[in-house]
C-alpha cells in the first residue's frame, strides 16, 4: 500500500479514539495493530506525528494510540531501524514524564520504552537517564521503567545498575510519599532479582567479570533504610513493598552482614504475619530468606527453628481457596519453606510435625499431612532412614473418618508410592486404605459443592483414590509387585463392590505387565497367597458384577476385561473362546447407554457366554465346584438384589449343564431351603434358576419341587401350609408365591415336548393347590399381592410355553376359562380410579396368551373380560399414575383387544369390539377419550395390517365406524384428534382393501389426512368439519341411513366440537345425498326431535333446524305431514323444526302454501252429541286444520318468515280470519283437552293455548306482524277486539274492529283480501258468512273501498246476503249497506232506490221474531236518509212511518230509540206538502211527549231529537220554539211545566185548525198509557189528560167523554 494510504488509515482510526463506547475502542486498537504489522515504522511515525499534533487530546485516548504502539514495537522489534526507535524513545519519555502521576496513560507510556529497550537499551537508557539527575527525586514511572527495564533485558540493563545504585542511594532518605516508597522498593526488587539472574548465567553474559560483591554494599545500605526505616510503617503496602524487595536482596548481601541481620531479620518478618491477612509477599520472601541463609551456611538458623515452624505450620493448616489465587501461592511458599528447614533438620521437623497428626484439631491434621507429602516428594534423601518412622505413625490417621484428613492422607500415600514406603512392612495397610477409599459408595459422598475456605478439594475421596490406584497401577512401575497379586484380595469380597472398577483395571494393567515378562508371570500363585480367592470365586465374582454392566462407573467393562486377562488362571481351555467372546460383550457395553441396553437381553448374552464357557471347559469336576461356590457366595449378595438374582440364574445355567443329578437335586434342595423369600429378587431368581435348570432336568425339577413341600421343612401336619410354625402368614404366603413361580419357570424353560403333558397333570395341579382359589372347587380368596402377581406370571408362562410350540391349536387347555375368570376377579378387585400394582397389566398380558389357545371363549366371557379391561384402564383417573406402570398396562391392555381381535378378523369383530370401546370413546370425561381413542388407532392399525382379503366383501359397518371417528378429529382434546384422524385414515384403507384395491394402493384424499395431522394442535375448526365431511362421503349409498343414524348419535355428544362436526357432517350428507331418502325423512325428522330432547344447546338447535330445512327443500310434503302428525300441542323441539322452514323466502312460500291447503281442505269442525244436554251438540275441532294452523304460526313467529308472508298475505290472511271464524265456540276433541291441561299448568316456559279460537287468534296476530301490519295488530289489540273474536256473541263486532283497522292501516292489501272473501260469502258455514259479512260491513264503512274501486264488489257482495237464512248475517248486510252513508256518502245517491228498498225489506223482515234485522234497518236507514234523493224517499214515506210507529212502545230501549231516531229523521221529508205523515206525526206525539219521562235516557234523548225535527211540520211556530228551546240535548227538563205549556199550545193549536176530534184522540192515547209497564210513563199520561182538559174552552169541553176518562182511570 501507498505510504499515503497507511498514513490517512493510521489518522482516520486515531481520530475515532474519541469513542466512548469500550467496545469501539478495543475494535480501534486492534485495527492500528493489525495495520501496524504490515508497516510498523510508518504507523509508529504517524503515531508520534498524532500525539505531537493533538497535545491536548484526553489521556484516555492517549493510552489507546499508546498501547497500539507497545505492541507493533514488541511485535516488531527486530524491524525497527534507530531513526524511528529514537522517535518512538524520545515520545514516550516525554509522555511518561509530562505531569504528575496518572498511572494508566504514563504506565503506557513506560511499557512502549520498556518494549524499545528489548533491542535498543542504550538509546533508551541514554534518554530516560537525562530525567534521573543525582540530587533530584526522580518522576515516578522513571524508577518503574529501570526496574522493567533490568527484568526484561537482563544482559543490557545490569552494567547500568551500578551506577544506578549509586545516584538511588542517596534519594532514598528523600522520598517523603508513600507512592515513591514503593517504587524504590519496587526497583530494588527488580534490580536484585537482574543481578541474581546475571550472575547465574555468567557463561552467557557479556561481561563475565561482574560479581556479587560489586553490588553487596550498595544493596546492604538500601537494605539498612528499607528494615530500619520503612518497615516499621504504618501504611501496609508499603510494608509489603518492602518485604518483597528484601526477600532478593537478602540474596545480595554479604555472608556476615546477612548472618549479623538474621536474628533480627525473622523474627521481623514472622511479626508481619500479625499484621497482614495475606501472606503470599511475607512468605516468598521468608522463603528466599531462608534459602539465602542456608546458602551461607547460617548458624543462626538453629536458633530460629522452633518460632519459624510454630508461625508457619498454621499458615499451612489454614485451608487455601481456589478462589483467592494468593492463599494457594502462599501455601506453595510456605512448603518450600519446610523443604529448606527439612533439609536442614530433618529430625526436629518429624519431631514437630508426627505429634500433630495425633491433633484433635482436624484442620491440624490435614495441614500436617500436607507438608508431610511435601516432605516426602522433596527432601528424599533425608527421609529414606526414616521410613518405617513415618509408616508406623500413619496408623492413627488411617483410621481418621474425616473426609479432608482422607484426601490428605491419600495424597501422602500416593507421594510414598513413588518413593518406595509402600514396598516396607506395614504398607499394604496403605494400600488396603485406598482401595477401601475407592469402595465408599458414590452417593454417601457430599455433593460437589463451591470451593471454599473450609474445603479447597472439591472432588471426593473416592474418586482421588480411584485416580491414585490407578496411577499408582500403570505409571509407578515398583508398585507392580506390591499390587499384583495382593490387589485380587479385594475383588471378591462384597464390601469392595464399589472399588471394583479402578481394581479390574489396575489389575487388568497389572496383568498385562506381568504377561509382558512372561506368559506364565500372569499366573495366580496359590502357594505363598493363602488369601487370594479361587479361580471359581473369581470366576462367578466378576460374572456377576458384570451383570450390571453400567453401574459403578461401568464396571461390568472392566470386569469382563479383567476376566479375560485372566484366563490362563481360570481355566487353560478358556484361552481361544474368551479372546471371541469378552471383546466382543464388552464393544456392546461401550457402544450402548445404560438406557439403551436391554438389561433383559444383556443377561441372556451373559448367560449364553456362560454356557459357551462350560462347554468349552467340558470338566464335570471344575463345573462341580463353580455351582457349589456360587452357591456359598448367594449370602454375600443379600442387598444388591439386582446382583443376586443374577447369580441365581447363572446357578440355574451352571446346573443345567452339570452331569450329576444327586448334584443337581442336592443343589436345588440347598437353594429351596435357604432362600429368603421375603425378597422378590430372590423369588425371581430362584424361579429362574429352577427354570433354567428344567431345560436339562425336567424330571429332577418337578421332583425336588414336591420334595421340598413333602420334606420335613415343609410338612402339612397341621394344615395344607403349616409351614415354619413361628413364621408369620405372610412369610408362608410368599414361599407359596415362590413356587407357584418356580413352576411357572419350569413350564416355561422346559422343552416343550416334554412338558405339554406335565402342565395339567402336574404343574397346574399344584399351583391350584398351593394358591387356594377356586379354580378346582376350593375357596379361600388371598389378600396377598406377591401371591397374586405370582399365580398370575406363573399362568402367563404356562400359556406361552403352550403356544411356542406353534401346535397350541392342538391342545385343548381345559382350564382356560376358569383361569380368564380368575383374572377377570383379579381385575376387578383393583381400584377402579388409580393403579398402585401391577396386578392389572399382568393379567392382561396373561389373558392375552389365553384367549389364543383352544376352545374358544364363550361371548359372555369374552364380554365380560374385554369391559373388565377398558374400565380398569380407561377409567382410571387423570391424574397421571406412575407413567411406567401406565404405560405398561396401557401397552398389554392394546395387545389383548388386539388378540382378541386376531380371533375374528371380520368386519363383525370390529364392530363387536367397538361396541365395547364406544361409550368410552364418547365419554365427557377427556382422559377417558384420549385413551380409548389411542386404543381405536392401535386396533385399526393392527385391522388394516393384518387384513387379507381374498374376495371382495362389503364392509357392511363402515358408516358406523365412520360416524364414531370422524367428528373425533374435531374434539377439543389435540391428541384425541390426532388419534381419530389415523382410526380413520385405517378405515378408508380397510375400505379400499373390501373393495379390492391392493395393499400397496394410496388414495390422494385418504394421504391427504396425513396433512391434516400436521395443524391439529392449533386447528382451523372449519378446515376439519369440511375434512370430516369429505371422509364421510366415502361411505357407500347403502350405507348412507345407518351414518346418518350414527351420526345423529354424535350429535349429544358431551364434547361441543365433536357434536357440531357431527352436525356439520349430517348436513353437508344431506345436502349432497339427501335426495334418495324420501322414505326415511319421517325417521329423521323423530330423531332429530329426540336429539333436540336430549341436549339443550345452541349449536345443535341451530344445526337440527338445517337439517329440516334441507330436508324440506328436497322433500316439502313428507317433512311437512311428518311434523303435522307431531303431537299436540307441539312441544318446544317441534315448533324449533317448525320455525328452520322460515330460512329460505322460495321454500317457506311453498311450505306455507302445503299448510294453507292442509287448513282449508278438512272441514274445521264436526258436530257431537252432547249426551249430558240431551239433544244439543257440540263443534269438536278437527286435528289436520288445528295443526297446520300450530304450525303456521311456529313458522311466522320467524323473524325470517317475513318474504314469504309478504307474498302470501292475502292467502293468508283470508284462511286465518276464516279459521277463526270456524273456531269460535268449538272444542279440543277429548284427546287433546287433557294434554292442554297438562301444558297450561306446567311451570315450564308460558306454553301457547291449544284452543282452536286461540290458536287461530294468534296466528292470525303473528301473520300480520310477520306481514308488515303491526299497527293493524297494535289496534286491533287495543280496542280488546281479538277477546271479542273469541267471543261467539261479540266475534262480528271483533270482526269489525279488525276490518277497520285493515281499511286504515293497510289499504293496499285489501283489494286480494275482498277477491278472496267474496266466494266465502256463500260458504256452507254460517260462521264463515258472519265474518266475511261483518268484515265487508265495516269496509263500507271506510273511504278507502272507494278509493280502491271495490265500493261495488263489496256493496253487491254484501247485499247479496239480504236473504241470507242467518239473522245475524241478514243484520250485518244491513249494517253495511248502512256504513256506505260513512264510508262513501257521495255513492249513496246513486245506489239510493236500492238501499232504501233493503232498509224497507229489512224492516218488513218476517223471520225476525226479535226484531234485530228490523233494528239494524231503522239504525241504518236513519245514517242513509241525509244522502238520498227526496223523491226515493217519499213513495215509501208512509209505509215506513207506519211500519216503524209500534216500535215506539217496545220492551226493547234500542228498538225505541231506533224507531223513534229514524221518525225525527223522516220528519224531515213531510214538511210542506205531506199532511199524511203530519197525520203520523199528530199520532205519534203523545208517545213521544210521554216517552220524554222513559226510563232510558237514549230513548229520552231520542224523542227529544224527533220532537224537535217534528215541530217545524205541525205548523205551531209556539210548540217548535218550545220543542227548539226547552228540548235541547243535554238541557234537564221539568216535565210537568213543560208539560202544561205543551198542553196549552195543543188546545190553541188544535182549536185553530179547527180539529175538534183531535182532543178526543189525544186523550184516548193517553188514556192506553194509563197501563204501561213504565211507572214514570203511567203517571205522566194522566198528568197530560188533566193539562188538557184544565185548557181546553166551554166550547170544546162537550170533546172530553167524561165516561171514558173515569173507566180509563178505573
Amino acid at each position: 500500500p501507498s505510504e499515503s494510504f497507511i498514513q490517512w488509515l493510521a489518522t482516520t482510526l486515531m481520530d475515532a479514539t474519541t469513542d466512548k463506547a469500550p467496545q469501539v475502542q478495543e475494535q480501534i486498537y486492534a485495527a492500528l495493530c493489525y495495520v501496524g504489522e504490515a508497516e510498523p515504522e510508518e504507523v509508529l511515525r504517524c503515531c508520534d506525528e498524532y500525539l505531537r499534533q493533538h497535545d491536548k487530546l484526553a489521556y484516555p485516548h492517549r493510552v489507546i494510540i499508546l498501547k497500539a504502539m507497545e505492541t507493533v514495537v514488541r511485535n516488531n522489534i527486530a524491524l525497527l531501524d534507530k531513526s524511528t526507535a529514537k522517535v518512538v524513545i524520545f515520545l514516550a519519555s516525554n509522555e511518561m514524564t509530562k505531569s504528575k502521576v496518572i498511572r494508566d496513560w504514563q504506565e503506557a507510556a513506560s511499557s512502549v520504552l520498556v518494549a524499545v529497550g528489548q533491542r535498543f537499551i542504550n538509546k533508551v537508557m541514554e534518554e530516560v537517564l537525562t530525567k534521573f539527575q543525582p540530587g533530584i527525586l526522580p518522576h515516578y514511572f522513571v524508577l518503574q521503567t529501570f526496574a522493567n527495564l533490568s527484568v526484561s533485558n537482563v544482559f543490557g540493563m545490569v552494567p547500568f545498575l551500578n551506577s544506578i545504585l549509586g545516584t538511588m542511594l542517596p534519594m532514598l532518605g528523600m522520598a517523603k510519599q508513600d507512592h515513591m516508597k514503593s517504587v524504590f522498593c519496587y526497583a530494588l526488587q527488580r534490580f536484585s532479582e537482574s543481578i541474581q539472574e546475571y550472575l547465574a548465567n555468567l557463561d552467557k553474559a557479556p561481561d563475565p567479570t561482574v560479581r556479587k560483591d560489586t553490588f553487596s554494599n550498595d544493596i546492604f545500605s538500601a537494605y539498612e533504610v528499607l528494615f530500619s526505616s520503612w518497615l516499621q510503617h504504618r501504611e501496609a503496602k508499603l510494608r509489603l513493598a518492602v518485604v518483597e524487595a528484601m526477600g532478593p536482596m537478602s540474596h545480595l548481601l554479604p555472608g556476615e552482614k546477612l548472618e549479623e541481620q538474621l536474628p533480627k531479620l525473622i523474627p521481623g518478618i514472622l511479626a508481619l504475619y500479625r499484621k497482614h491477612a495475606e501472606a503470599f509477599s511475607i512468605s516468598k520472601s521468608l522463603c528466599q530468606i531462608l534459602e539465602a541463609s542456608v546458602d551461607i551456611g547460617s548458624r543462626s538458623l538453629d536458633v530460629q527453628l522452633d518460632p519459624l515452624l510454630g508461625t508457619l505450620h498454621p499458615q499451612i493448616c489454614a485451608p487455601a481457596d481456589p478462589a483467592l489465587p494468593l492463599t494457594v501461592k502462599n501455601h506453595t511458599e510456605v512448603l518450600r519453606c519446610f523443604t529448606v528447614l527439612a533439609c536442614s533438620f530433618p529430625d526436629r521437623v518429624l519431631a514437630f510435625l508426627l505429634p500433630k497428626l495425633e491433633s484433635s484439631n482436624e484442620r491440624t491434621r490435614v495441614g500436617t499431612l500436607l507438608i508431610m507429602r511435601q516432605i516426602i516428594n522433596s527432601a528424599p534423601s533425608q527421609m529414606e532412614i526414616k521410613k518405617p518412622f513415618i509408616l508406623s505413625s500413619m496408623k492413627l490417621p488411617l483410621q481418621d473418618s474425616s473426609d479432608k484428613v482422607k484426601r490428605a492422607l491419600v495424597q501422602v500415600i500416593s507421594a510414598m508410592a513413588h518413593h518406595g514406603y509402600l514396598e516396607q512392612p506395614g504398607g499394604e495397610a496403605m494400600v488396603e486404605f485406598l482401595v477401601r477409599q475407592c469402595a465408599l459408595a458414590s452417593e454417601l459422598q457430599p455433593k460437589k459443592q463451591a470451593p471454599d475456605a473450609e474445603d479447597p478439594a472439591s472432588d471426593s475421596v473416592q474418586s482421588i483414590s480411584i485416580n491414585t490406584l490407578l496411577l499408582l497401577s500403570t505409571t509407578v512401575d515398583r508398585m507392580s509387585n506390591v499390587l499384583w497379586p495382593y490387589l485380587l484380595e479385594f475383588v471378591t469380597p462384597i464390601q469392595f463392590t464399589n472399588a471394583l472398577t479402578p481394581l479390574c483395571r489396575s489389575l487388568m494393567y497389572l496383568a498385562m505387565k506381568k504377561e509382558e515378562e512372561g506368559e506364565s508371570a500372569s499366573l495366580i500363585r496359590y502357594d505363598g497367597n493363602a488369601n487370594l480367592p479361587s479361580p471359581y470365586a473369581l470366576t462367578a465374582r466378576l460374572l456377576v458384577v458384570s451383570s450390571q454392566p453400567h453401574a459403578g462407573a461401568c464396571r461390568g467393562a472392566a470386569a469382563l476385561r479383567l476376566l479375560h486377562v485372566l484366563h490362563g488362571s481360570v481355566h487353560p481351555s478358556l484361552g481361544p473362546l474368551w479372546s471371541k467372546r469378552v471383546p466382543l460383550l464388552v464393544e456392546r457395553i461401550e457402544e450402548n447407554t445404560e438406557q439403551a441396553l436391554s438389561q433383559k437381553e444383556w443377561e441372556e448374552e451373559l448367560l449364553l457366554f456362560l454356557q459357551e464357557t462350560l462347554a468349552a471347559i467340558a470338566d464335570s469336576a471344575w463345573i462341580g465346584q463353580f455351582v457349589v461356590e456360587m452357591s456359598r457366595q448367594l449370602s454375600s449378595y443379600n442387598g444388591f438384589p439386582m446382583e443376586k438374582n443374577f447369580l441365581y440364574k447363572c446357578i440355574g445355567t451352571t446346573l443345567g449343564a452339570c452331569s450329576s443329578k444327586d448334584l443337581v437335586q442336592k443343589q436345588l434342595q440347598e437353594l429351596l431351603e435357604t432362600a429368603r423369600y421375603h425378597e422378590e429378587a430372590e423369588r425371581e431368581g430362584l424361579a429362574s434358576c429352577f427354570g433354567l435348570c428344567a431345560m436339562s432336568h425336567l424330571e429332577e425339577a418337578l421332583s425336588e419341587l414336591e420334595q421340598f413341600v413333602r420334606s420335613d421343612v415343609f410338612r402339612r401336619s397341621g394344615g395344607l401350609f403349616s409351614i415354619f410354625k413361628d413364621r408369620s402368614d405372610n412369610e408362608v404366603e410368599k414361599i407359596k408365591s415362590t413356587l407357584i413361580l418356580c413352576y411357572g419357570y419350569v413350564a416355561a424353560h422346559a422343552p416343550q415336548e416334554l412338558v405339554l403333558s406335565r402342565i395339567e397333570a402336574d404343574i397346574l395341579k399344584n399351583i391350584f393347590q398351593y394358591f387356594n382359589t377356586k379354580v378346582l372347587g376350593i375357596k379361600v380368596e388371598t389378600k396377598d399381592l406377591t401371591l397374586k402377581l405370582c399365580l398370575i406370571r406363573s399362568i402367563c408362562m404356562i400359556s406361552q410355553a403352550i403356544c411356542k410350540g406353534g401346535k397350541c391349536g392342538d391342545f385343548s387347555f381345559s382350564h382356560k376359562a376358569e383361569l380368564v375368570a380368575q383374572m377377570v376377579e383379579f381385575m376387578k378387585a383393583e381400584p377402579q380410579d388409580t393403579m398402585r400394582t401391577p396386578v392389572r397389566q399382568r393379567a392382561m398380558i396373561t389373558c392375552t396368551y389365553l384367549v389364543i389357545l383352544e376352545p374358544h371363549l364363550s361371548d359372555p366371557d369374552r364380554t365380560e373380560l374385554i369391559d373388565t379391561c377398558l374400565a380398569g384402564v380407561l377409567a382410571l383417573s387423570p391424574v397421571p399414575p406412575p407413567q411406567v406402570l401406565y404405560g405398561d398396562t396401557m401397552s398389554a391392555l392394546k395387545d389383548l383387544l388386539k388378540s382378541l381381535l386376531q380371533r375374528n378378523l371380520t368386519p363383525h369383530g370390529l364392530q363387536d369390539m367397538f361396541a365395547h370401546l364406544g361409550p368410552w370413546i364418547k365419554s365427557s370425561k377427556d382422559h377417558e377419550r384420549q385413551r380409548a381413542v389411542e386404543i381405536s388407532a392401535a386396533l385399526l392399525d393392527f385391522y388394516l395390517s393384518a387384513l387379507n382379503v381374498s374376495t371382495v366383501i362389503p364392509f357392511y359397518n363402515l358408516s358406523v365406524l365412520i360416524a364414531l371417528f370422524s367428528p373425533r378429529c374435531s374434539d377439543s382434546v389435540p391428541s384425541v384428534r390426532l388419534h381419530a384422524v389415523d382410526c380413520v385414515y385405517c378405515l378408508l384403507y380397510i375400505q379400499l382393501c373390501y373393495e379390492g384395491f391392493a395393499r400397496d394402493h394410496r388414495d390422494e384424499m385418504v394421504e391427504g389426512l396425513k396433512a391434516l395431522k400436521k395443524g391439529l394442535e392449533e386447528p382451523d375448526f372449519t378446515v376439519l368439519f369440511h375434512a370430516c365431511t369429505s371422509m364421510a362421503m366415502r361411505v357407500p349409498p347403502d350405507q348412507l341411513m345407518s351414518l346418518l343414524l350414527a351420526l345423529f348419535e354424535g350429535l349429544v355428544d358431551p364434547d361441543r366440537n365433536c357434536s357440531r362436526a357431527a352436525t356439520v357432517m349430517i348436513n353437508s350428507l344431506l345436502k349432497e345425498r339427501g335426495a334418495v331418502l324420501q322414505e326415511k325423512v319421517p325417521d329423521i325428522m323423530s330423531i332429530i326431535h329426540s336429539k333436540l330432547e336430549e341436549v339443550d344447546e345452541e349449536h345443535i338447535r341451530k344445526a337440527a333446524q338445517q337439517t329440516v330445512y334441507i330436508l324440506a327443500s328436497q322433500h316439502k310434503s313428507v317433512v311437512v305431514s311428518s311434523l303435522l302428525g307431531s303431537a299436540l300441542p307441539f312441544d318446544s323441539h317441534t315448533c324449533t323444526m317448525w320455525r328452520s322452514l322460515a330460512t329460505e323466502p322460495a321454500l317457506t312460500s311453498q311450505i306455507l302454501e302445503q299448510l294453507l291447503e292442509k287448513v282449508n281442505r278438512d272441514v274445521p269442525y264436526k258436530e257431537s252429541k252432547c249426551f249430558l244436554l240431551g239433544s244439543g251438540s257440540e263443534r269438536i275441532a278437527t286435528p289436520l286444520p288445528l295443526a297446520a294452523t300450530c304450525a303456521l304460526y311456529e313458522i311466522m313467529s320467524a323473524p325470517e318468515a317475513g318474504p314469504a308472508v309478504l307474498g302470501l298475505y292475502a292467502p293468508l290472511f283470508v284462511t286465518l280470519l276464516l279459521r277463526l271464524s270456524c273456531s269460535v265456540g268449538v272444542q279440543l276433541p277429548k284427546s287433546l283437552q287433557s294434554r292442554e291441561r297438562r301444558s297450561s299448568s306446567s311451570q315450564g316456559p308460558a306454553a301457547r293455548s291449544l284452543q282452536p279460537c286461540s290458536s287461530a287468534v294468534e296466528t292470525l296476530k303473528a301473520m300480520l306482524v310477520r306481514g308488515g301490519s303491526e299497527e293493524v295488530a297494535r289496534a286491533v289489540d287495543s280496542a280488546g277486539a281479538w277477546d271479542l273474536m273469541a267471543s261467539p256473541e261479540r266475534h262480528h263486532d271483533g270482526i269489525a274492529v279488525l276490518a277497520g283497522a285493515m281499511a286504515r292501516h293497510a289499504g293496499p292489501r285489501l283489494p286480494l283480501i275482498v277477491k278472496n272473501l267474496v266466494p266465502t260469502l256463500s260458504s256452507v258455514f254460517d260462521s264463515q258468512r258472519i265474518t266475511t259479512t261483518a268484515f265487508f260491513a265495516e269496509l263500507l264503512g271506510s273511504n278507502v273501498v272507494n278509493d280502491l274501486l271495490l265500493l261495488e264488489t263489496v256493496l253487491d257482495g254484501t247485499a247479496g246476503r239480504q236473504k241470507d237464512p242467518c239473522t245475524l248475517v241478514r243484520v250485518l248486510v244491513l249494517r253495511g249497506l248502512g256504513n256506505v252513508a260513512a264510508g262513501s256518502p257521495d255513492k249513496v245517491r246513486k245506489h239510493g232506490a236500492k238501499l232504501l228498498a233493503s232498509m224497507v225489506n229489512g224492516m218488513d223482515d218476517k223471520d225476525d221474531p226479535h226484531n234485530l234485522v228490523a233494528l239494524e234497518a231503522m239504525s241504518s236507514l236513519s245514517k242513509l236518509l241525509d244522502h238520498v234523493e227526496e223523491r226515493d224517499i217519499q213513495s215509501m214515506l208512509l209505509h215506513i212511518a207506519i211500519r216503524i210507529r209500534p216500535f215506539f212502545d217496545s220492551e226493547q230501549p234500542r228498538l225505541r230509540r231506533s224507531s223513534i231516531v229514524l221518525f225525527g229523521h223522516l220528519s224531515r221529508f213531510s214538511r210542506g206538502h205531506c199532511e199524511l205523515f203530519l197525520e203520523q206525526i199528530l199520532n205519534g206525539l203523545v208517545t213521544l211527549l210521554l216517552h220524554l219521562q222513559d226510563p232510558q235516557p237514549d230513548v229520552v234523548n231520542a224523542c227529544k231529537f224527533a220532537l224537535r225535527m217534528c215541530g217545524p211540520s205541525m205548523g205551531c211556530e209556539g210548540l217548535r220554539a218550545m220543542f227548539r228551546t226547552h228540548l235541547r240535548e243535554g238541557r234537564s227538563l221539568h216535565y210537568g211545566e213543560f208539560i202544561n205549556d205543551v198542553c196549552k199550545h195543543l188546545v190553541s193549536h188544535v182549536q185553530m185548525q179547527s180539529f175538534p176530534e183531535m182532543l178526543n184522540r189525544l186523550i184516548l192515547t193517553n188514556l192506553f198509557y194509563f197501563k204501561s209497564a213504565w211507572v214514570d210513563i203511567r203517571a205522566a199520561a194522566p198528568m197530560f189528560i188533566g193539562f188538557l182538559v184544565l185548557h181546553v174552552d166551554e166550547d170544546h169541553c162537550q170533546q172530553v167523554d167524561l165516561d171514558q176518562l173515569i173507566s180509563g182511570e178505573q
